[in-house]
């Protein structure tokens, strides 16, 4: 039996490869950026022995700035393996379908209506709840523009494609109206980036991740049902539409509080959720915790790349995933009848 095999019978050595590749990617990232710190500095400003600009460099930029990637990253991944599952479409993603879309439209709208108001601590609070609306207002005109006695894969997502372009036209006409430096800020941000993040962006992200992502383990079995199609569901006693209705709410939620605090990263949860599909299978029990450490991984990944591959400039991240993602896509989209 090989290596594929053993793993595909033993999830638990797949999320303990990946848990333990997040480790590592972890204290790399504490190790990388501008400001030059080695290993020895980042041990010993750990342990609390740290100069006061080592303190500063580590807790307060990039600590939160890892600590939002691995929460980003696992959301976007969850989000992505939840809709490709009640859709039964692998090329199903929250930044593909608009979703990521609606959410940075509200979010823009946001600033833009209220940049003259001081809102600097309670807009990162804020920011979620106004990207759940745009993320909900985008899937509810989705679905209701792909609906034709049922909804097929390929039309959701050309839909999808379709809402997602008429936002972006509507997001580029109130850039236009900004001034020349919340433009920039503005297109930084829809090009997916984590830089500048502080602790409070965290705070404003984790309650949903540590509510939504156990709440999504809890679904499983329904997920792992409604994956086998709406005839078989409904013979096995769920409630199909009640059940796809929440689980695509809680995708919603995902992928709009991940897109407040992070930008419109697209790809992240095509990619992940569909790599650990093929390694460990298509049980959800699995699936879902495999997708959020494979998305958290990935994203850290993609902020190292990012801040180092032309250092002392930094790449937004959002554009590193699409890099890697955009082939991955095609070939999805090649090899998909």
């Amino acid at each position: 039996m090989g290596l594929a095999d053993t793993i595909k019978k033993r999830p638990w050595i797949f999320i303990v490869i990946v848990v333990t590749l997040i480790v590592i990617a972890f204290f790399f990232s504490l190790n990388t950026g501008a400001s030059t710190m080695g290993p020895k500095d980042v041990i010993q400003t750990l342990l609390g022995n740290g100069t006061d600009k080592h303190q500063l460099i580590l807790f307060e930029f990039r600590l939160p700035r890892i600590v939002i990637a691995i929460l980003v990253g696992a959301g976007l991944a969850v989000s992505g393996a939840i809709l490709q599952s009640i859709t039964k479409n692998e090329i199903a993603e929250s930044g593909i379908l608009g979703i990521n879309a609606g959410a940075g439209l509200a979010v823009v709208l946001f600033i833009f209506f209220f940049q003259t108001i001081n809102l600097a601590i309670s807009s990162n609070y804020l920011l979620p709840i106004a990207a759940l609306f745009g993320a909900i207002l985008a899937a509810v005109i989705i679905y209701l523009f792909a609906w034709k006695d049922g909804v097929s894969p390929v039309r959701l997502i050309l839909v999808g494609i379709g809402v997602n372009a008429g936002f972006n036209a509507i997001l580029i006409i109130f850039q236009l109206k900004m001034d020349p430096q919340d433009f920039t800020e503005a297109i930084t941000w829809l090009s997916g980036s984590i830089w500048g993040t502080d602790w409070s962006y965290v705070l404003a992200i984790l309650p949903w991740i540590i509510i939504l992502i156990p709440l999504t383990m809890i679904k499983a079995p329904s997920l792992n049902i409604l994956h086998m199609g709406d005839e078989i569901a409904s013979s096995l006693g769920i409630h199909v539409e009640k059940e796809r209705g929440l689980l695509l709410l809680i995708a919603v939620a995902l992928a709009g509080a991940s897109v407040s605090v992070a930008g419109n990263i697209t790809f992240l949860g095509l990619i992940a959720p569909h790599l650990v599909r093929r390694i460990i299978g298509p049980k959800h029990q699995f699936l879902i915790p495999g997708s959020a450490l494979m998305g958290a991984l990935l994203l850290v990944v993609a902020d190292i790349i990012g801040k180092n591959l032309l250092a002392p400039s930094e790449i937004p991240v959002g554009i590193v995933v699409s890099a890697l993602g955009a082939p991955y896509f095609i070939y999805l989209l090649i090899k998909t009848n």
